[in-house]
């Protein structure tokens, strides 16, 4: 994962801390309990990591590569692993994304494109609208002839509780462009389920 997290900010973190040792007390435990003493302030600094995308600016990151290029051929960058918080039960979810483009006189940087994802992922999210983010951060920016987002993610609030259904996979996708024909769109279908050597 690209680290863009730098440092915690001590006033939330003491406010987060507060509300985590409440939650704590509130479910039953104590809170004073060896093991559990710094547990309220481990978890506010790991929610300032986790939700660290909202202080990112996803569309500057992508600026500061672009680079002109004549080269107009599908670029594909698969298996980006993600993890994210579920907006309705804030349990993680996470997965891979595979992001395509077809450069349109610039290329960016392809470390970019992980990193785009993990801005995007380390916000509350729901996996539709994580994909749209993504694509549209992409389509916008770099403005390409077309660019295609596919995420598969297995949700934690579906293997853990209600349903338990712990080996069910969301897959959502969008196309933009050249992708929206069947013949790009298969192409790249067929780039990020095949092995190649």
């Amino acid at each position: 994962m690209y680290k863009f997290f730098e440092e915690y900010d001590e006033k939330v973190t003491e406010e987060l801390t507060g509300n985590f040792k409440n939650i704590i007390t509130q479910l039953g435990e104590n809170p004073t309990r060896e093991g559990i003493t710094d547990t309220p302030e481990r978890a506010a600094k790991a929610m300032q990591f986790l939700m660290q995308g909202y202080d990112c600016n996803p569309e500057e990151i992508l600026r500061k590569a672009m680079f002109k290029e004549s080269y107009s051929e599908m670029v594909v960058v698969k298996d980006i692993e993600l993890y994210s918080l579920c907006e309705h039960h804030m349990l993680p979810f996470f997965g891979k994304a595979h992001i395509a483009y077809i450069p349109n006189g610039y290329i960016v940087g392809l470390s970019k494109l992980p990193r785009i994802v993990d801005v995007f992922s380390r916000r509350m999210q729901v996996q539709e609208r994580l994909t749209d983010d993504i694509l549209e951060c992409i389509n916008k920016t770099i403005k390409p002839l077309g660019v295609a987002v596919v995420i598969e993610a297995q949700h934690m609030c579906m293997m853990m509780r209600g349903v338990q259904k712990q080996n069910s996979v969301t897959t959502t996708s969008g196309f933009r462009g050249q992708f929206e024909k069947i013949e790009t769109r298969n192409e790249f279908l067929k780039l990020i389920t095949s092995d190649l050597k």
